[in-house]
């Protein structure tokens, strides 16, 4: 599959099979994240790697709504960064996912992000707390999400080439998108 194909055929799965993930699959996850571009190469990235169904439980909790399925994966990627090391952390942390899910895509396992960061419980409790909680994470890390992984249990239709929203594209300077400039 060429990287063109990756990125069409790649969508979010919420429901996945039992089975494990092959540690040489994992491995080759965390490699597209530690090949991730930073800023200034400072890699302040941490990952947590949960395949522990108990954690998997404790963490599809940590939220109020959008992570309850993290529970029926078979892995769990947490993706958090140093924040006083890096102002980046945020968009750091970002590529670093994102590679390791079209890395996922071409090993034909599914995933899906799961924000953390900026999210709380209903009692106003950070989600970022909850999870640092539940993983041991220092205070000075941030966590940005986790990706869940895992074979699809479900099955999603590539992207559609139709519905790409080509008049959010400006060239130059932002302009109004009308039916001439359209293409």
């Amino acid at each position: 599959m060429d990287f063109k194909e990756i990125v069409m055929r790649r969508r979010s799965h919420r429901k996945f099979l039992a089975d494990e993930v092959p540690s040489s699959d994992v491995r080759l996850l965390l490699r597209a994240a530690l090949m991730s571009p930073t800023s200034k190469n400072r890699r302040s990235w941490q990952f947590v790697v949960i395949d522990d169904k108990a954690t998997l439980h404790r963490l599809s909790e940590s939220k109020d709504a959008g992570a309850q399925f993290v529970k029926d994966a078979p892995l769990a990627i947490v993706v958090a960064g140093e924040r006083e090391e890096n102002d980046c952390w945020v968009e750091d942390c970002s590529i670093a996912a994102v590679s390791m899910q079209y890395q996922a895509e071409e090993l034909g396992l599914g995933t899906c992000w799961v924000q953390l960061r900026g999210r709380q419980l209903a009692d106003g409790t950070p989600t970022e707390d909850v999870v640092r909680s539940i993983l041991g994470l220092p205070g000075n890390v941030g966590v940005l999400c986790v990706v869940a992984v895992g074979y699809p249990a479900d099955e999603r239709k590539p992207q559609n080439e139709e519905r790409l929203k080509w008049d959010r594209v400006h060239h130059n300077k932002w302009s109004p998108v009308n039916e001439e400039t359209k293409g």
